[in-house]
């Protein structure tokens, strides 16, 4: 290797153009088969480091999200769920409505879904270039609650405000005391036309009252969500079960009978 081509690799490390850096001979010689000119090359040289870039970002945003899974859109099984509609699911993975601040509440009993298509919305929100949180309601609440015991609740309501899109999932699953229930209206209000939420909950919003334990406080936090919002419900039997009825495990008689509160 030349003293050029030292120097060369020198300044696009400087540069931190590590794309480059690292592949310049496969690069140089990808555009010499392709007899592309020196702008091309050039252009070529950018679209890959960009790549990389992209690359790189997006495995750290979904590392940051926490999602307690990996989903997709493209795994969602829309015709077991016909409540929900495709096209309008498609069309918040565009993400306008997390560019604008609003709020998505995907509602239903457990199993039909909702977590899935909140993960994979958040995974599409990251692939546009938001940086996305996911919380189950009960452990983002209990931050909350510690950190107000401990006098840091104005830094984890500020950690909590910063993603473009915060996820908060099994909204209902437990009711919260009334002390918790005015930390979430806090944390509401903080991101109120700022950053977009996405929750869902097995319970309707006219059972929130029950979730919060207050009528006025359950009223002013819906006020918030509801202003600028896609209330999506999802109707129909649980995933889990549906499976246990094809492998004979469970009657479809079962269905019919009251079923305890589970995680979605």
């Amino acid at each position: 290797m030349s003293s050029y081509d030292d120097r060369l690799l020198e300044l696009l490390g400087k540069l931190k153009l590590f794309g480059i850096r690292d592949r310049l001979e496969s690069l140089l010689d990808e555009a010499s088969r392709s007899d592309l000119d020196m702008r091309q090359t050039l252009t070529l040289l950018l679209e890959r480091e960009i790549a990389r870039k992209d690359a790189r970002r997006i495995e750290m945003a979904l590392k940051l999200a926490h999602f307690p899974m990996v989903r997709d859109l493209t795994g969602f099984d829309f015709m077991a769920q016909p409540s929900v509609d495709a096209r309008q699911v498609r069309d918040l993975a565009a993400g306008r409505w997390i560019a604008n601040g609003e709020n998505v509440l995907l509602l239903g009993p457990p199993g039909v879904g909702k977590t899935h298509l909140a993960i994979a919305l958040g995974r599409e929100a990251i692939l546009a270039g938001y940086a996305a949180l996911f919380m189950p309601a009960t452990a983002l609440v209990a931050q909350l609650a510690r950190a107000h015991v401990e006098g840091r609740l104005e830094d984890r309501l500020m950690h909590f405000a910063k993603p473009k899109l915060l996820i908060v999932d099994e909204l209902g699953y437990l009711p919260f005391e009334p002390s918790a229930a005015h930390l979430f209206f806090q944390l509401v209000s903080r991101r109120y036309e700022k950053g977009a939420m996405l929750m869902t909950s097995n319970r309707s919003v006219g059972e929130w009252d029950a979730v919060f334990g207050d009528p006025v406080v359950a009223t002013a936090i819906l006020d918030r969500l509801l202003h600028h919002s896609h209330v999506i419900t999802i109707r129909g039997d649980s995933y889990r079960l549906k499976e246990k009825r094809r492998s004979g495990l469970l009657q479809k008689t079962a269905a019919t009978e009251p079923k305890p509160h589970t995680k979605d």
